[in-house]
């Protein structure tokens, strides 16, 4: 039987194309140090052209969107959309390098179209790959750690509470102890519990549910 390939351009969602472009944004941020490292740099100008460089990069990987379709649907011209697109994600990291050395001449510290669309291809790769912006996470996990108050989870809760500011991915045990080596967790230290979960852990989530797993594993051995 045949393959077929179907190239068509999907159905644009609006809300999904917004929630991937905020997470690309706000990834774009996350590679630049942050809010607090844009505003020190007095670079928060750089953020319009962040956000339309997430637009036209989320509208040709997910909706395999034209130059031209996105430059009407952004307000751009075809040629900047044409930037972005080309730009390429591996010279992002170096450049962003460049731009946070405080003695890089003045015009290393601009935003070109090129280096914006870098970026954004670059955090939205990284997105795919599970790697969310350290922003949003933490979000998600007060938001959780405040839900679980009210459930009969008080392990999960602890977690939590105790792993906030914790960097993810987390890649080793050894990293995940530094937040959490002091919990006890259903009379299993933590670092029984760490040197079994599988890495890397990628979010709040994901650290629950594999703390979860072993649990449920170390419960069924002892019945």
């Amino acid at each position: 039987m045949a393959l077929i390939i179907n190239n068509k351009p999907a159905q644009i969602d609006n809300a999904d194309l917004e929630q991937l472009v905020s997470r690309v944004f706000f990834k774009s941020i996350d590679l630049l140090g942050g809010i607090r490292n844009l505003t020190e740099y007095r670079t928060l100008t750089w953020l319009p052209s962040l956000a339309r460089s997430a637009y036209a990069v989320v509208l040709r990987e997910e909706y395999l969107k034209s130059e031209v379709e996105i430059a009407q649907i952004i307000g751009l011209t075809r040629n900047t959309v044409r930037n972005i697109l080309h730009a390429d994600p591996n010279a992002a990291l170096d450049k962003i390098r460049m731009i946070e050395q405080e003695s890089a001449p003045a015009e290393n510290k601009v935003l070109t179209v090129h280096l914006a669309g870098a970026i954004a291809k670059l955090a939205y790769k990284m997105i795919k790959e599970g790697q969310e912006a350290q922003s949003l996470l933490e979000f998600c996990r007060q938001m959780t750690q405040d839900s679980l108050k009210v459930c009969d989870t008080p392990w999960a809760y602890l977690v939590l509470k105790h792993s906030k500011g914790m960097r993810y991915p987390i890649t080793s045990a050894e990293q995940l102890l530094e937040k959490l080596g002091n919990l006890k967790i259903n009379d299993f230290s933590m670092e029984q519990i760490a040197a079994e979960l599988f890495y890397p852990i990628r979010n709040p989530a994901q650290l629950l549910h594999e703390i979860k797993e072993f649990l449920d594993m170390h419960s069924e051995l002892m019945f």
